[in-house]
């Protein structure tokens, strides 16, 4: 069955891509891992397939996560990627779809060619980029094209993107490198430092997800973990408790709601007042960490909201971006 070139949104996270489908909805969620051949350079797995590979490829395989910290960190196995989920996502199309991909607020413009590009290679007829927190903004059903302050920040797997948007565009806006992937690595940091004991990032994904907590929680959840013990170089089990997660995860909360404190520092006055009405939502997988909503309003005063469909906000947003491209191209042909 041939399809007509689609307008398709694609948020294309270091953790998660997750495609939008215009007048469909959300028709893919996959993790962003590929498992290629080293010596033929042939795709074996993309996805979940993937995912489940990472850290148990044996030497001529390699899994991989070909966006690091927001952006394309391998040119050529990203855009492999892409052409992977766009067939899924299109079949067999006459006309080559439109694509619309998420960006972080801060990449520079070399970076922002390895994404037009990549999409282009394969298969897009024409490629646009929305900033990640304007396009959560409006997939969290904010109507950002009035003249008032809203604040978002938008935690994903490799960057978060704090901005203050008003009448559609971003009045202040930055991005940092600590998401999800940093919560990771500060709890492989705590094991090996408090354990002596090496733990995988999927494990270490899992304890986030099922008892990390970066504000003191009222009862202490635990969960036993395997890794390898360093002293003996044997596999060991040990019990990790939430408030040692609380410990390990302080560290990077802080650095996330430190850069809220300077965006705001730097809005103006009129929207500031704004934003201690509206209060600042929050968008994105990471910011389902338990308490993260709770330190935030706590350190800066002002109301805390986790959006309704946090992880695929940018997504829904991208999706909803789509319905304007008839208007980007007519003011480009202008």
């Amino acid at each position: 069955m041939f399809k007509y070139g689609q307008d398709i949104g694609i948020d294309l996270g270091t953790a998660t891509v997750i495609a939008y489908v215009k007048g469909k909805g959300i028709v893919l969620r996959e993790p962003s891992v590929v498992a290629v051949d080293n010596n033929t350079g042939e795709v074996l797995a993309v996805g979940k397939e993937a995912r489940r590979m990472l850290g148990r490829t044996p030497g001529n395989i390699v899994a991989t996560r070909p966006l690091r910290d927001g952006v394309i960190s391998s040119y050529t196995v990203t855009e492999k990627m892409l052409k992977y989920f766009i067939n899924r996502v299109c079949g067999k199309f006459i006309f080559a779809p439109r694509i619309m991909i998420c960006i972080p607020s801060k990449v520079t413009e070399v970076e922002k060619k390895a994404v037009i590009d990549a999409a282009s290679q394969a298969g897009a007829r024409k490629v646009y980029l929305i900033e990640e927190p304007i396009a959560a903004a409006i997939g969290a059903g904010l109507d950002i094209s009035r003249p008032c302050g809203n604040m978002v920040v938008d935690i994903g797997g490799g960057t978060t993107d704090i901005a203050v948007i008003s009448l559609g565009g971003s009045v202040v806006s930055s991005s940092l490198k600590v998401a999800g992937d940093k919560f990771d690595e500060a709890i492989v940091r705590y094991i090996k430092k408090k354990y002596n004991v090496i733990i995988g990032e999927r494990t270490a994904e899992d304890l986030k997800i099922n008892i990390g907590c970066v504000y003191p929680k009222i009862q202490d959840m635990e969960m036993d973990i395997r890794g390898r013990d360093l002293a003996t170089g044997l596999p060991k089990t040990i019990t990790v408790h939430s408030s040692e997660m609380l410990e390990a995860l302080t560290e990077p909360a802080m650095q996330v709601i430190d850069a809220v404190h300077s965006v705001l520092e730097k809005t103006p006055p009129e929207l500031a007042a704004d934003i201690s009405d509206r209060g600042i939502y929050m968008t994105g997988g990471g910011c389902l960490i338990d308490g993260l909503d709770k330190l935030l309003q706590e350190k800066t005063g002002i109301n805390v909201m986790i959006a309704q469909d946090a992880i695929s906000c940018v997504a829904l947003g991208t999706g909803k971006a789509l319905d304007n491209l008839d208007v980007l191209d007519a003011k480009k042909r202008r």
